[in-house]
């Protein structure tokens, strides 16, 4: 499903990645295990997109995306759940799930409902507090919403930093 081949990434003069190469079976849980600074957020960054590369490739369903832009990646099925949750603090829960559709291919109100119904299942919480500002959630209520709004694009790949 994913492979990557000697990835190097730089932040200015900071060698952030050094000849990455690492294989992920399609169905398969992947664990990056490294001491702080050791490249873990800077891989799954690299994945999205969002950190560009000097050297190396990405390889995505059998395709090269080492070039493709981010927000064709979430097209492609790629979701990532950031480190620190970053939910939409004024946004309820409810709608916190909605934003996650947008990258969704064929999404409508059906979809919508089905999936949100899915992460209620997932998460009974978030279903409790559906009405509830995302700021106003705990901290692991809020993880939850951040992993369900992930889940709400039916990602192929789905990358957890720092869960």
């Amino acid at each position: 499903m994913l492979k990557i081949e000697n990835l190097e990434v730089f932040y200015g003069g900071v060698h952030a990645l050094k000849n990455l190469s690492i294989e992920v079976p399609e169905g398969s849980a992947v664990t990056l295990i490294g001491a702080n600074g050791a490249g873990k957020s800077s891989t799954l960054r690299s994945i999205c997109g969002l950190v560009k590369q000097k050297s190396g490739k990405i390889i995505y369903e059998g395709n090269d995306i080492t070039h493709v832009e981010p927000h064709d990646r979430v097209k492609m099925g790629i979701a990532m759940v950031p480190e620190g949750r970053r939910v939409f603090t004024n946004l309820t829960v409810m709608e916190n799930l909605v934003a996650g559709t947008f990258g969704h291919r064929k999404v409508n109100k059906q979809i919508i409902a089905r999936l949100t119904e899915e992460q209620f299942t997932m998460f009974p919480r978030l279903k409790e507090r559906y009405k509830q500002p995302g700021g106003s959630l705990s901290g692991g209520e809020q993880q939850m919403l951040a992993i369900a709004r992930g889940l709400m694009m039916e990602p192929r790949l789905v990358m957890l930093d720092e869960p």
